[in-house]
């Protein structure tokens, strides 16, 4: 049987070549007759491939090919199917599947990543605090497993977010007025006449605590894992809150010491008691002297045996740490952080958690391991009795007392922000066409330095994340020093956002970096499209060189230059400088564009 089949099909074989020709002559012809007829001002792909492998920077790409749409949330150093695949041995007690782990050159996705299929451009700010598109982060698990606590709730085309959290469920509001009055604040407001600015909430949700702070003039880094609560930071950052994704682990925050004058944990599910209380010490190390710890939790109220055992042994260790009780009512605790190092020089000798050592940076932390010590203060601070900040807004453009750190004199910080306070105004001539004052909330600068154009752009409606390379001066305690929120990052590698969370990116001498560190410019623009919002901006300052090369990659990426300028027409830094400003285009895949028909 199996030769008679194999005789009669090579019996005809000239017939079975015209019948295969025929067959990809019509489908090529309906191909193109549907391309020429689609209506469509968004880019279709009607056939995608997944590749990987490191681009040549020397040979610029006609095309880049678009991920698989299963791939639409895809963040490359946060991606669990990359830790089963390459069978990493991590310790899931110490949270170590949550942190980055990022793949090699040879495993990068080398594609654009998609939209969700119904994909629409974000609800502007502020209502976007209230509500998102459905479609834009299609999980509504959150809305059922949260629906006692008022998280969020889904309203047809839309999610909507009444305020709630674990333990507010009244809103975040009222949540906040209460934490003010139990700390005696003036007019029960949190930013207690503007000395509280900085606020770090762990455990976050889907951010309304940091949502709801901003109208005190607070600003929270709002931080939680890719867990169970998967989606959590996406939703945040599609409201316009400030997010970012990371865990408390094995590794340093990647924020400075003193950063923060308030913490906050609301049911957030950590143990702080585990590895001599290297969580809590991590928390220690970023509080401001003087800093707050709202904790909000069963152990603080309830009452069986475990609870118990537990509120003792945490009570236990935070007067270890010199922290004292600073209010507790119902269900919360605050904790206050001294405001020198008498406390610490006091205790009796090989008390536990031991201070660090005095050769150990705080301000180091990338790739840098938690230690369970008690950082101490500079012989400045313990002096000056605090941080000895100003008052929110005036701190933003008072030279902070760490600028000695760098051997920057108060005449070169005012110098910086007056450089960016006219390249800003330049470069928002630039976009005049192309904004209105609301279509730009969530932005990036790759490269913040003092954090002055960040600082410049006061006035407007945004949110900056200020990114300090970690091969470079460390910065970021000054850029938190004047009130202002980022992270550090090596862009080499991927961000820890989601997709598509960013309507401006700010890339000054960013390309310059990479090519210095021998990294691949091309994954650097493919990263970059990953964060960006469709219609989103992207402005390029570097070397003339550099920018032109750049815009060879325009068309295979599906950005439009907006315009181009030479940087030393309205600056006197780089006079081989010049400006690119590119918008990215709005395209779907075939699959969003057969759901946005439906």
């Amino acid at each position: 049987m199996a030769r008679m089949a194999r005789g009669r099909a090579d019996g005809n074989p000239r017939k079975r070549l015209i019948t295969t020709v025929l067959i990809l002559l019509i489908v090529g012809g309906l191909v193109y007759l549907y391309s020429r007829n689609s209506g469509s001002s968004s880019i279709v792909y009607t056939s995608k491939s997944l590749e990987t492998g490191r681009g040549d920077d020397s040979v610029v790409p006609k095309t880049i090919p678009v991920c698989d749409d299963r791939l639409s949330e895809l963040i490359p150093c946060l991606d669990r199917n990359l830790i089963y695949q390459t069978r990493l041995k991590l310790d899931l007690t110490l949270m170590e599947h949550y942190e980055r782990h990022c793949p090699l050159p040879e495993r990068r996705y080398n594609c654009l990543i998609p939209p969700p299929p119904g994909y629409k451009i974000p609800i502007k700010w502020p209502k976007s605090r209230d509500q998102v598109w459905r479609a834009n982060i299609p999980h509504t698990h959150l809305a059922t497993e949260k629906s006692d606590q008022n998280w969020m709730v889904v309203k047809g085309e839309k999610i909507v977010f009444p305020g709630g959290g674990t333990h507010f469920h009244r809103g975040a509001d009222k949540y906040i007025a209460s934490i003010a009055n139990m700390l005696n604040f003036p007019n029960n407001n949190i930013n207690n006449g503007g000395k509280l600015r900085n606020v770090f909430d762990v455990g976050c949700g889907v951010a309304s605590f940091g949502g709801y702070l901003l109208s005190s003039d607070v600003i929270a880094m709002s931080l939680a894992p890719n867990d169970v609560h998967e989606n959590q930071i996406q939703f945040a950052l599609e409201r316009g809150i400030p997010a970012y994704l990371g865990v408390l682990g094995t590794l340093r925050l990647p924020y400075p010491s003193r950063s923060f004058e308030l913490a906050h944990c609301s049911r957030c599910r950590i143990d702080w008691l585990q590895r001599d209380g290297i969580l809590l010490l991590e928390l220690d190390r970023i509080l401001r002297p003087g800093g707050y710890f709202v904790y909000s939790s069963p152990e603080a109220y309830a009452q069986d045996d475990e609870d118990r055992r537990i509120w003792r042994e945490m009570s236990a260790l935070v007067e270890r740490m010199c922290w004292k009780i600073a209010s507790k009512k119902n269900q919360t605790v605050i904790w206050v952080k001294p405001l020198t190092n008498d406390c610490y020089l006091k205790r009796e000798p090989d008390t536990q958690p031991p201070l660090c050592s005095s050769d150990d940076d705080p301000d180091a932390v990338w790739g840098v391991k938690m230690k369970a010590c008690i950082t101490r203060y500079s012989d400045q601070v313990h002096k000056a009795r605090g941080s000895d900040l100003s008052p929110w807004p005036a701190r933003l453009t008072a030279p902070p007392p760490r600028l000695a750190d760098f051997n920057y004199s108060s005449e070169m910080f005012e110098k910086d922000m007056d450089v960016w306070q006219q390249q800003v105004s330049h470069y928002w001539k630039l976009l005049n066409s192309k904004i209105k004052p609301d279509t730009i909330r969530n932005v990036m600068d790759m490269n913040a330095n003092l954090g002055s154009f960040a600082a410049s752009l006061k006035d407007r409606d945004v949110w900056v994340m200020n990114v300090v390379p970690e091969n470079g001066p460390n910065t970021l305690k000054i850029i938190y020093d004047r009130g202002l929120l980022g992270t550090v990052h090596n862009w080499c590698e991927a961000f820890s956002t989601y997709p598509r969370t960013y309507d401006l990116l700010h890339a000054w001498t960013i390309f310059s970096n990479i090519i210095e560190k021998e990294c691949s410019v091309e994954d650097l623009l493919i990263e970059m499209d990953r964060i960006l919002r469709p219609k989103g901006f992207i402005i390029i300052r570097d070397k003339r060189s550099i920018v032109l090369s750049i815009k060879k990659f325009l068309p295979a990426l599906h950005w439009d230059a907006v315009t181009k300028s030479n940087a030393e027409q309205e600056s006197d830094q780089g006079e081989d400088d010049a400006v690119l400003i590119i918008q990215k285009k709005m395209w779907l895949t075939s699959e969003s564009v057969r759901v946005s028909e439906k």
